[in-house]
């Protein structure tokens, strides 16, 4: 069973119902064209993080994107 896990920073009230959705079906496309299976058994799992959460280089990034 392929699994996909896709983390993102959750920004400006993060990614809709729509777009989820959209990009569930558009990694499980990629992964179909490019592997030749998974279809009906691919597992997208999306989690948003807060910027507070995530670091580069020592700060969060919403200490980053201040500036």
């Amino acid at each position: 069973m392929p699994i996909l896990n896709l983390t993102m920073t959750r920004e400006e009230g993060g990614a809709t119902s729509g777009q989820k959705a959209e990009l569930i079906k558009g990694f499980t496309k990629v992964f179909v064209d490019v592997m030749g299976r998974g279809e009906k058994t691919m597992v997208i799992s999306i989690q948003e993080v807060e910027t507070d959460n995530y670091g580069i280089g020592g700060k969060t990034v919403t200490e980053i994107r201040k500036g």
